[in-house]
């Protein structure tokens, strides 16, 4: 088979194709923000579910979720031992499959349970439609994900793809309030009640043909003879063999210190960031006695988010991810104690200073999706230097698994919280002291997290100017170079990076030898 198809053929990284990269995160951006800030409100406002059940459908489905993702990012890395896997990529072919199921059950999602199996069945239905989303949008980006690993190993490269991809991102969260805030504002009684239908299938047409196009302008490590010999090499697994070794892959990435630390930001801070976003339209609509619309046009001005996270891109190569970490986190800080202020000083006409404080925390909200996922692409290297492996969709697998395990958490904790405060989501007001609970807890629970990961990012090494570092150290020993030549600067790098001594490093032994010979064993 002759491998010259354009899921193997390189071209040049450039903005225009970094663009074209990132426009599947127009769909990721713009789902995290649905999941957490309005499927939850959709679910208690329009549905009129208790919080405690809408928390548990967002739950008990990422749940489900997670656990797919854990398996499915090692049969990403393993796909291309198949004849489809060879020809249509191990990354693509599932971005593709992921694409269809997503364009079907996310558009279902939105379709009122009673109009097809009439009332009593609300709960099950989007439990089930809501769960298949979750699959196919985890088919899509665990994939995806991997991919500036698989076009290019140049950080400046990778920043430009990760950069655009997460401008996108900040562009499809805005899209997805803005379009949700213009329905709810027409004064047609029918178009207010169809709302969520009408965003829903505007959200389906935009979001599959951004994910086609970057599905299409993107690549995948070429398939060359070594590439082969290296990957027939690897054992084949009985099913017991491969989930034993799956669950070993995935705990080995926590000895991965630059992994850890990773990890620990990425969920505390996007874990606070959920909370804020299901809490949100509960704090505006019930606590401040706002109209329903309100939350979404304050949501919209997560065009802000564009602005920051330009200069983010920026900033990343001059100032690397620790500064971007410390600006996002203290502003988001100060927005939260802000919007705690509002209410319990009772502020009157209130809307300007909150579209003050939201566009405050728009911004820093920004920079907080774009810094962990411009870091990502760098700590497979990190890894390389310790496994001498090939595991980015395995990383990308357990970063997918945390983040949605959480965030599903996030969002079933807080609708069981609601409820045990009082909150009753069809009354037409809430029993004395149940709005000043509810705006304690919108403050405080995202303050914790975030405050939290703040604190860890300051202890975070990996920049421009380690990776430029620990990528020279790797490419000197892949050709050949001895151990024992090594630079006190590159040793001191790896070892901080890693968490382990140089002299444990760069093991003898192939991560693909140490598995064929566990097989055997």
């Amino acid at each position: 088979m002759k491998h010259t198809r354009w899921v193997y053929t390189p071209k040049e990284i450039n903005v225009k194709r970094g663009v074209a990269y990132g426009l599947t995160d127009l769909m990721g951006g713009g789902w995290n923000n649905i999941v957490s800030g309005v499927i939850f409100a959709y679910l208690t406002l329009s549905v009129g579910l208790n919080p405690a059940m809408a928390g548990a459908i967002t739950g008990i489905a990422r749940v489900f979720d997670a656990i797919f993702c854990l398996i499915f990012g090692t049969i990403t890395d393993g796909f291309y031992k198949t004849n489809l896997g060879k020809k249509y990529g191990r990354r693509h072919f599932w971005m593709f499959i992921g694409l269809i199921g997503f364009a079907i059950s996310f558009l279902a999602f939105w379709v009122p349970a009673t109009s097809i199996f009439g009332p009593g069945h609300d709960f099950i239905y989007y439990l089930v439609v809501y769960t298949l989303t979750e699959l196919f949008v985890g088919m899509i980006l665990i994939p995806w994900e991997t991919l500036p690993t698989e076009m290019t190993t140049d950080y400046t490269k990778r920043t430009v793809l990760s950069g655009s991809r997460m401008f996108i991102s900040a562009t499809g969260t805005s899209l997805v309030f803005f379009i949700l805030a213009i329905l709810q504002s027409l004064p047609s009684a029918e178009a207010k009640k169809n709302a969520y239908l009408f965003a829903g299938i505007l959200w389906t047409v935009l979001f599959v043909v951004a994910i086609y196009i970057s599905y299409r302008s993107t690549w995948e490590r070429p398939l060359t003879k070594e590439f082969i010999a290296e990957l027939d090499a690897r054992p084949k697994l009985t099913v017991g063999q491969y989930i034993k070794e799956t669950l070993h892959d995935y705990g080995q990435t926590f000895r991965n210190l630059a992994f850890s630390k990773h990890l620990t930001i990425y969920i505390f801070s996007f874990t606070g960031k959920d909370f804020y976003a299901t809490l949100l339209p509960t704090f505006i609509v019930v606590c401040m006695g706002m109209a329903s619309n309100i939350p979404w046009v304050l949501n919209a001005f997560a065009v802000f988010g564009i602005l920051s996270t330009l200069a983010a891109a920026k900033l990343m190569i001059t100032h690397g991810p620790r500064f971007l970490y410390s600006l996002s986190y203290i502003g988001i800080i100060i927005a939260l104690i802000a919007y705690g202020i509002v209410y319990f000083m009772h502020v009157k006409n209130p809307l300007t200073i909150l579209i003050i404080i939201t566009i405050l925390y728009q911004l820093s909200r920004g920079i907080l999706e774009f810094t962990p996922w411009n870091v990502f692409p760098f700590i497979p290297d990190v890894d390389r230097i310790m496994t001498r492996g090939d595991k980015a969709g395995t990383y990308a697998a357990v970063m997918t698994f945390f983040r949605k395990s959480t965030g599903a958490l996030a969002t079933w904790i807080a609708g069981i919280l609601l409820e045990e405060l009082g909150y009753v989501s069809t009354a037409a007001t809430q029993a004395p002291g149940t709005t000043d609970k509810i705006a304690l807890l919108f403050v405080i629970a995202p303050l914790v997290l975030i405050v939290i990961a703040l604190v860890v990012s300051w202890t975070f090494k990996l920049n421009r100017q380690t990776h430029a570092v620990l990528q020279g150290e790797i490419n000197r020993l892949e050709d050949g170079g001895d151990k024992r030549d090594v630079t006190p600067e590159a040793k001191q790098v790896a070892e901080e990076l890693t968490g382990h001594p140089y002299d444990e490093l760069w093991p003898d032994e192939t991560y693909e030898e140490v598995q064929a010979e566990k097989s055997k064993e």
